[in-house]
């Protein structure tokens, strides 16, 4: 019988300084957001500007924030602590092309918004932490999908660096939201799967034939 093909993982952007210069862009935006929802939007919207508008579990107007809140944060300082997961982690998603980028995130940011909508805490819930556990996760678990060592070893260092980020999806902290926590880095698992599954098929359309073997 004929074995399934297997295509090569990369564990690297093909053009990392294109990876990097397109994070660092996003960041900006986001640090860009910040600035004008702290200097224009809470003078527009006192006391909260743009804080208000992101995800409010189990109502009707809160189902919008599902498609903002990775874009909005509490203040300066929340953002700066997420600065650096996102800059690395997404840089490394990056490895499988911007077409694929684009796939995972956009489940995540899903995924993340949906289950936050849906067993989130009262009150509106913001920022990109959804999506760094999303990224996260799949960089933990796509070496496991798709049995590529390199990947692996990636996921092995990066636990080592960052493991204790996962505590984040257990209750813990008031006011911390480890609903979005959990929900990404489910969407993230979710993600790696279908990113594997994908790449199979792929890589099965472009093998030549061959002879089945009994």
């Amino acid at each position: 019988m004929t074995s399934p093909a297997r295509p090569t993982p990369r564990i690297w952007p093909t053009h990392p300084l294109r990876a990097a210069i397109l994070m660092v862009g996003i960041v900006a935006v986001l640090w860009l957001i910040e600035l004008a929802d702290r200097t224009v939007f809470v003078s527009l919207d006192p006391p909260q500007g743009l804080d208000d508008d992101g995800i409010v579990p189990r109502t009707v107007d809160g189902l919008g924030g599902i498609l903002w809140a990775p874009l909005l944060h509490g203040g300066f300082e929340h953002l700066a602590s997420n600065t650096i997961p996102l800059l690395v982690f997404g840089f490394l998603v990056l490895a499988g092309g911007l077409g694929q980028f684009i796939a995972v995130t956009a489940v995540i940011w899903l995924v993340s918004g949906v289950g936050v909508w849906l067993i989130g805490s009262p009150g509106s819930t913001i920022g990109a932490s959804g999506i760094i556990f999303g990224w996260f996760a799949f960089l933990l678990v796509r070496g496991f999908f798709a049995r590529s060592f390199g990947q692996l070893a990636v996921a092995v260092i990066l636990f080592l660096i960052y493991g204790g980020l996962l505590f984040g999806v257990l209750p813990s902290t008031p006011g911390i939201s480890w609903q979005a926590h959990l929900c990404g880095a489910i969407g993230g698992v979710l993600a790696a799967w279908l990113t594997v599954a994908a790449d199979r098929r792929r890589a099965g359309r472009r093998a030549p034939g061959a002879p089945a073997v009994s």
